[in-house]
């Protein structure tokens, strides 16, 4: 029995660029892009044709970033998706591949990342759980110097971003991608925890760092955007959203306080 044909649409690289275009996204800018492929419907060039139509809005004056996570350089007692076998954490910290800018593939963000971290002239910042990759004129002044200690605080890309006048791109992902969001929560009262990972010259490290968490960002993107100015349309069969980082970690400065739990309501780490 062959099999069925896509449902498309058919979506080009100059498809894309015309429908960014058409959103509002400039030559020059400096946009953080938070993707999803598969929503775009059927992409000739697949994740290169996206990257691709990116630039030739954004043209060589313009820049581009991604997050480039790797939430796999962590504790594997904390992992859930899936988890591993509480015999082998030991095994597992003893030996798991210490970060690198260059060949640590991204993880859990999107084939669009990942193929923006392995484009020709493509800059990653040091963070090893919470890296950004960018092309274009601004690249090396937002990814560098992220520091080992602010996953997504004032001391990473996302402050860069902000001081820039950046705007999110949420190309077909949702609201509970919007990393800008986390910025708020260093600006709020919030815990500490201990976050443990591969050191960088080997063995295991553990540092103290804001509690961070995506927990209820839909709602957040919600209000955000009924009391906002957010750009919307539809790129193929993708929703696209389009808004200043600044104005939302503003807004998530007001609103998180209000509809999140407290700082004592949070657990904090043993003594």
């Amino acid at each position: 029995m062959p099999a069925p044909l896509p449902t498309g649409p058919l979506v080009t690289r100059d498809t894309l660029a015309a429908g960014l275009r058409l959103l509002g996204a400039e030559t020059g800018e400096t946009l953080l892009v938070h993707s999803s492929l598969s929503s775009l419907g059927w992409v000739n060039g697949g994740a290169v044709a996206v990257v691709q139509a990116l630039l030739d809005v954004l043209g060589p004056s313009g820049t581009l970033v991604v997050p480039t996570q790797t939430g796999d350089q962590s504790d594997p007692a904390a992992w859930g998706s899936p988890p591993v076998p509480a015999e082998w954490w030991d095994r597992i910290r003893a030996t798991m591949p210490p970060y690198d800018p260059l060949i640590t593939p991204a993880l859990g963000v999107g084939v669009i990342p990942e193929t923006v971290r392995t484009w020709p002239g493509a800059l990653r910042s040091a963070h090893p759980q919470t890296s950004f990759a960018a092309l274009g004129p601004r690249a090396r002044e937002i990814t560098e110097d992220h520091a080992p200690d602010c996953r997504l605080g004032e001391r990473s890309p996302l402050a860069r971003l902000e001081r820039l006048g950046a705007r999110v791109l949420l190309l077909g992902a949702g609201y509970d991608a919007c990393t800008a969001f986390h910025l708020a929560e260093y600006r709020i009262p919030a815990p500490r925890v201990e976050v443990g990972r591969p050191a960088p010259g080997g063995g295991w490290e553990t540092v103290v760092e804001v509690s961070i968490t995506s927990d209820r960002f839909d709602e957040l993107g919600h209000d955000y955007e009924r009391d906002r100015s957010v750009l919307r349309g539809r790129v193929g069969a993708a929703e696209v959203r389009l808004f200043p980082v600044a104005d939302a970690v503003a807004y998530a400065e007001r609103w998180l306080p209000l509809h999140r739990p407290r700082e004592e309501d949070f657990p904090h780490p043993a003594a």
